[in-house]
Order: structure tokens, then sequence, then C-alpha cells
């Protein structure tokens, strides 16, 4: 009877390894910033760095956040820039782009055209509805599309970089369609000059 209580107690200790192991890679505690699915990223880089190094897909394990170009340093040229670069919004549930959406596209493509080394990363972002993995593909699809069509604008792929934040960063903190709507976009930070 010894003998099999030593080797149940054996297999339950074993088997909550093993599932402790196993947990859902994807949760996320409370205080943690929530790291992307998949991301095309740039390395960090500030002011007086030189190039920016391009990194691949990365599982979100391994992602590193990005970091934005400093713009509380004085250099009045990057916040310039990057106040010219304007969001674009989605329709709830969507990643396809509308003709405002388009529209405000074109302005960003011109001001990098007018600024030819700076590079971008695009930022997915969604509403507070539907679960977390959900959201964080859906954030990458709506930054992939702004990207697509900014590279058919003529903008090199490789001045160009998305990341989705899902739910995570919400523009608005609201619980209401007006909040929501503000919620549902793209944000685009220069990540060197």
């Amino acid at each position: 009877m010894k003998k099999h209580a030593v080797w149940a107690f054996v297999v339950l200790c074993s088997g909550a390894l093993f599932a402790g192991g196993c947990a859902n890679q994807e949760a996320v505690k409370k205080d943690e910033a929530l790291a992307p699915a998949t991301v095309t990223q740039p390395k960090q880089v500030n002011e007086k760095s030189a190039k920016p190094e391009t990194g691949t897909k990365a599982a979100a394990s391994h992602a590193q956040q990005p970091t934005q170009v400093n713009t509380q340093t004085g250099n009045t040229k990057v916040v310039q820039l990057h106040s010219a670069l304007e969001k674009v919004y989605f329709d709830y549930d969507a990643s396809g782009l509308s003709d405002q959406a388009r529209a405000t596209l074109a302005k960003n493509v011109d001001m990098m055209h007018r600024n030819s080394t700076v590079t971008v990363q695009i930022e997915g972002n969604c509403d507070e509805r539907g679960s977390s993995e959900y959201n964080l593909a859906l954030g990458e699809r709506r930054a992939k599309t702004a990207m697509q069509y900014m590279v058919t604008m003529g903008i090199p792929g490789k001045r160009l970089s998305v990341i989705s934040y899902g739910k995570e960063k919400p523009a608005d903190p609201g619980h209401d369609e007006a909040a929501w709507a503000k919620n549902r976009r793209d944000e685009f930070v220069i990540t060197s000059k």
C-alpha cells in the first residue's frame, strides 16, 4: 500500500509540473505589457543612433517592445514629423481601408516621401470587445493593411514595420461606441529619422 501511495504522489507531482510548464503561454500577468503575437519591428533607437536594425517575425514570448524616437530632447523636426503622421480609423471588426483612411494614408505617404530617411512603425489597435488573442490578430491585420497600401504608394517596405497592441492601448478608456470608434485605429510612430 505504501508503494502505491508513493507512486501516486510521484505521478501527481509530475502531472503538476507538466501542467505548469504547459500553461497557456498567451496568458499575461495583469501588470505586464502585452507583447503582440507577431511583429516586424526595428531595434530600439534614440535620436543620436545611426540606423535601426530591422527584425523578423518573432513569437510573443521573444518579442521586444518597440520604443519611439525620443521627441522630448528638443529636436523640433522629429516632433513636427511625428505630429504630421495622422491616425487611421477602422470600422468595427474590420481591417479594410475606408476612403477616409486612404486619404489619411496618402498624407502620411507624402510626408515620408518628403523625409526619405524616416522609418515608421504602424501600431494596430482595437476596441475592448473580443478576446485578447482575436484583437491581437485583428490589430496586426489592420497594421499590415496600412503598410501594404503605403508600399503600393511607393514607400519601401524596409522603412515600415508593424506591431499589434490589440485592445491593450486604448486611446479612450470609455465603454461606448464613441470610445470604441477612437480605439479602432492604426497609429504611426517614427522609429528613426
